[in-house]
């Protein structure tokens, strides 16, 4: 379950989810309260079934990424943020997330799960329902590409909740650590609510700093 050797630059033992703005738009206010209610909230259906299956099959799920340390400068510039919640895999895996499958376009495995969507229908009992949320369909689409395997990602079907002890690190902006571990520690001091003094990183640090970080 776990990266076997510190050195092998390419694996990861993370797990990183990257927080946007919400119904506030910005960015630190919304981590602020996804940290302060405990709850990754799965709010967007995904996965090959989530236009077919029957609507008591759950299909919503919180994402995350397998990139690298070192690396998450990708995603920060996929998903124009810099904030972000960092768990570690045995985490995620004990809440039943796992990687997802990639069933590439027109491949005869990516029939095959067509042919089992086909034939469940509006069977809401039938096993398929639950991999649907777990596998994705990379290719061309009407001439578009939807190819997004380089995230290497993994997903919790329905929300997550966690305790700050469950969180391995914050992600935020070198700038803003200060003024994050003075917010809560006033936090802890006045009973105001959860308190998070794990490592806060920036996405934009190289590996060698993140490493010290962690360490």
């Amino acid at each position: 379950m776990l990266v076997q050797n510190d050195s092998w630059e390419d694996m990861s033992s993370y797990l990183v989810h990257f927080t946007r703005g919400g119904e506030s738009n910005n960015d630190y206010i919304s981590m602020m309260g996804i940290l302060s209610s405990g709850t990754l909230k799965a709010d967007k259906g995904f996965g090959i079934g989530r236009k077919r299956a029957p609507s008591s099959c759950p299909q919503k799920a919180v994402c995350l990424s397998e990139i690298p340390p070192g690396h998450w400068h990708r995603l920060e510039q996929r998903r124009a943020t810099k904030y972000g919640i960092g768990f570690k895999k045995e985490f995620i895996l004990s809440r039943g997330g796992a990687p997802i499958w990639y069933a590439w376009r027109d491949t005869a495995h990516y029939k095959a799960l067509h042919e089992m969507m086909l034939r469940a229908a509006d069977d809401a009992s039938d096993p398929i329902w639950q991999l649907t949320p777990m596998i994705d369909a990379p290719g061309l689409y009407r001439n578009t590409p939807y190819i997004f395997d380089w995230e290497r990602e993994w997903r919790h079907i329905g929300s997550l909740r966690f305790k700050p002890s469950d969180v391995a690190f914050l992600l935020i902006p070198e700038d803003l650590h200060e003024a994050a571990s003075g917010f809560f520690q006033t936090a802890l001091d006045d009973h105001l609510g959860p308190a998070y003094f794990c490592p806060y990183l920036d996405p934009a640090w190289d590996r060698d700093k993140i490493a010290s970080a962690l360490s």
